[in-house]
């Protein structure tokens, strides 16, 4: 006669030798699909970008990916470093098409190259981890370790800006020795329109334009924005003919697309300036620096009244026509969009489209595009709110000041969802107004 527990062992080894039946899926389960079929999607995709949009297409998806997964290393390597336990960094979102596991975390590969994520245990309070993890999530650790953390990826966004800049200083050059700084280019008038404003006070081609109602527009740049501000008045133009002075009255056009002025410019590129590396590496630092003070500027604007304002109007009339055809000969170093849409936001489509329009340029169009794109996205994810990884600082930050000696104090996310739950319809609405008006109003790289 067997014992109690020599009947449990029994038991235990009876149930280890019977074959295990399968457990069937629960209800209304939802099938992953096919690895295989993931992959001939991700390849079809990617064959559809190439014959769609050629090679340059391909080329910036390309970098818009490597800039993503360099910005979750940056999280990755610091959350390495000061002892945080990651558990996943995927390449893309969706399906996992390929994965494996070394030590504790899995890395991998998913069907949408729409990003990267880096996976960090106890982010906040809200995130449940087993007792033993606990020393090593997020919040556990000290306030340097988890801002480092928290800024790492755009710490990587600017370390690929000032990369880019100092490559297009000491290797391709650029107009004027100068990337985020205004660079005046001088012009002279290659003809007139037959029926424009110019034509009408007897301008000439060759003739030159030295003021606009006393504001003096000696280079492009200043010409064309003076027009804008007087958009169907009476102005009162200097005019050098064969260097002699005069002056003349005219009413500019109020159609934008008909041209303001009625004139086509000659416009002078600044030269290519290529400095040697000692000197690009010091305003490699100074041009981040204007580079920033501008991206804040227009950050700025753009949520200002008056910003917001005319944002919404331009989603609600589908966008605005260009300004004048005073700068349709801009040089290529000088690419940017038409006036009135230059300082509107655009959606991950119209970054593309501007990056593609840039890679006309070469090595040099496309070092633009990757120093601006990676600046701008850098500065607003440190905007203090949650999601943004701005928001984990400004929590650790205040974490930092609530604390005492002997005391933690820990913010309970909770509260804080209205307001995340906010920023996040926020940024969608701006996608998606963006979207659209990159679509039916494409900003045009000249």
């Amino acid at each position: 006669m067997k014992t109690d527990d020599e009947l449990t062992s029994h038991q235990e080894r009876e149930a280890a030798a019977a074959p295990q039946e399968a457990a069937s899926p629960p209800p209304f389960a939802i099938k992953a699909p096919d690895k295989r079929i993931s992959l001939a999607l991700l390849v079809g995709l990617i064959l559809f970008m190439g014959l769609a949009g050629g090679w340059q297409l391909l080329v910036i998806v390309f970098a818009i990916v490597v800039m993503i997964f360099l910005h979750e290393l940056g999280h990755y390597i610091t959350a390495k470093k000061s002892g945080m336990k990651v558990t996943e960094f995927f390449i893309g979102f969706g399906p996992r098409l390929w994965s494996f596991h070394k030590g504790e975390t899995e890395y991998g590969v998913k069907l949408l190259p729409a990003g990267a994520y880096v996976r960090i245990i106890g982010m906040n309070n809200l995130d449940e981890v087993p007792p033993e993890d606990e020393p090593r999530t997020y919040r556990q650790q000290s306030y340097p370790k988890r801002v480092l953390v928290a800024s790492a990826g755009s710490g990587m966004h600017f370390l690929m800006t000032l990369v880019s800049i100092f490559l297009l200083l000491a290797v391709t050059g650029v107009p004027g020795g100068h990337i985020f700084q205004d660079v005046q280019h001088p012009y002279a008038i290659a003809s007139v329109s037959p029926d424009g404003a110019a034509f009408k006070a007897g301008i000439v081609a060759g003739d030159k334009i030295v003021s606009v109602d006393g504001s003096d527009v000696a280079t492009s740049e200043v010409l064309r924005s003076t027009l804008a501000e007087h958009k169907g008045q009476e102005v009162t133009l200097v005019v050098v003919h064969d260097g002699q002075a005069r002056e003349v009255t005219t009413t500019l056009g109020s159609d934008a697309d008909k041209g303001l002025l009625g004139v086509q410019l000659d416009i002078q590129d600044a030269s290519e300036t290529r400095l040697n590396p000692i000197t690009a590496a010091g305003r490699t630092f100074t041009e981040f620096g204007s580079g920033v003070k501008g991206s804040i500027a227009a950050i700025g604007t753009l949520f200002s009244p008056s910003g917001i304002a005319n944002f919404a109007g331009q989603v609600r009339d589908g966008g605005s026509p260009t300004v004048d055809d005073s700068s349709s000969n801009a040089p290529s170093s000088g690419s940017r969009p038409s006036a009135d849409n230059e300082d509107r936001p655009v959606s991950i489509i119209g970054a593309t489209r501007i990056g593609t329009g840039l890679l006309d340029h070469g090595l040099q169009g496309f070092l633009v595009f990757f120093a601006v794109i990676n600046l701008f996205i850098g500065i607003v994810n440190l905007v203090p709110l949650l999601p943004l990884d701005g928001g984990h600082i400004a929590i650790a930050t205040y974490e930092r000041f609530r604390s005492r000696k002997g005391r933690e104090y820990r913010v309970d996310v909770v509260k804080l969802l209205p307001l995340t739950y906010a920023v996040v319809l926020l940024l969608a609405l701006l996608f998606i107004s963006t979207v659209f008006l990159d679509l039916v109003d494409p900003i045009s790289v000249n």
